[in-house]
């Protein structure tokens, strides 16, 4: 039997403009309340800084709250932005969560996605991912216990260690983002981390799927670290409904809101230069990029990842305000209901002994009838008797 797909949402998050932030952040929370109580196994927040769009500024923060409304639902920074952060301190926290949490933190790392962030800290650009790699480097030794040494054009640890131990023995999860360039893929095979794939479903990020699982497996390799597909994790985003026409008509909420912010900020082409959400919806369909249609589409979708990355762990949905507050909800319940059994197995023996309680109906039927004629012969036979002692 296949091993059963998890699934999760990341959550950058993505809040247009002009709407009341701390309502936005409140509905962030109460999202993760519903998928915990839908099933969903995971969700990622993200970090940021400047745009505008996502707001939340610490993962962290917003991890150790959401925890304390949640029940089992796993909790991840999504992703932390490693060049804007001491290595130690951001352990720290990280530990300090992995012990608030129970166990349920995981730790997302990347080198930062917007470069806005990185000009209002005076970071150069071209060196986030090797900030990145060198603060990973630093942030595992000291989760693992060691006492660090090291000093770099930027970070400096002079007899560095935790107090702490991580509750999560030997350590909770670390994955690390990877968008289309294979920083991300060379560095979680080097450091035997998991593996983020954001931009799965973009063009680039499509193609690359099984070369960056390449990578990864030759990095592994080379360090004497397994890699493991059970350990990556793909993001899309998706909005479903019982019908196509419905999602349509759902995501003219604040579909083009969302494309904008993506062409206008993050420089990322998604879709043809119109406000029309019918010809988004037509344009991003058809790329492949998102589903926006029903359960059969999204299964589709993971049946495509499927075959062109050679499998994976995890499915997350982007979390984003396409739809409306009743709609958004509606979408997360059919995922659970009706897409999340199809990958994990768990509505095949209701259905098998269902069909095998059909098949044999006639005879668990014929049983069922003697037992009863059986029991009222008995019920008569035992009166009559009774009669009989009494009469005579």
């Amino acid at each position: 039997m296949p091993r059963p797909l998890r699934f999760g949402i990341f959550l950058a998050p993505f809040h247009p403009v002009g709407q009341n932030p701390t309502l936005a952040l409140q509905q962030d929370l109460d999202w993760l309340t519903l998928l915990d109580d839908l099933g969903y196994d995971e969700a990622w927040i993200g970090e940021h800084h400047s745009a505008g769009y996502e707001i939340i500024a610490s993962p962290e923060v917003f991890i150790a709250t959401a925890a304390e409304r949640t029940r089992r639902i796993r909790l991840g920074t999504g992703v932390s932005s490693l060049p804007y952060h001491h290595p130690l301190v951001l352990a720290d926290r990280m530990v300090l969560l992995d012990h608030l949490t129970r166990g349920r933190v995981m730790f997302g790392v990347g080198p930062g996605a917007l470069p806005s962030d990185a000009f209002m800290m005076g970071i150069d650009v071209a060196r986030q991912r090797d900030m990145m790699e060198e603060a990973l480097e630093a942030i595992l030794r000291l989760l693992d216990g060691e006492i660090v040494d090291m000093q770099t054009d930027w970070f400096t640890l002079r007899n560095a260690r935790l107090q702490l131990r991580p509750f999560t023995h030997p350590r909770f999860e670390v994955a690390v983002a990877a968008q289309v360039s294979p920083s991300g893929p060379r560095a979680a095979g080097r450091f035997g981390c998991s593996l983020l794939s954001i931009g799965a479903t973009t063009q680039g990020g499509f193609d690359l799927l099984g070369s960056h699982w390449q990578v990864m497996e030759e990095r592994a390799e080379e360090f004497g670290i397994p890699a493991d597909r059970a350990r990556w994790r793909l993001v899309a985003p998706v909005h479903v409904a019982k019908t196509k026409e419905q999602a349509y008509a759902d995501v003219r909420f604040g579909l083009a809101d969302w494309v904008d912010y993506f062409q206008r900020v993050a420089a990322l082409p998604l879709a043809p230069d119109t406000t029309d959400a019918t010809e988004l919806a037509d344009a991003m369909n058809a790329s492949g990029f998102a589903v926006i249609g029903t359960p059969d589409d999204v299964a589709a979708q993971i049946e495509r990842l499927e075959e062109q990355s050679g499998g994976f762990g995890a499915f997350l949905c982007m979390g984003h305000d396409w739809a409306d507050r009743a709609a958004t909800a509606r979408s997360y319940t059919l995922l659970a209901r009706e897409v999340f059994p199809r990958f994990q197995a768990s509505a095949t023996s209701p259905a098998a002994s269902r069909d095998w309680a059909a098949a044999n109906r006639p005879e668990f039927i014929g049983a069922a009838g003697g037992a009863i004629m059986s029991a009222i012969q008995s019920h008569h036979a035992e009166r009559e008797a009774r009669r009989g002692t009494a009469g005579g």
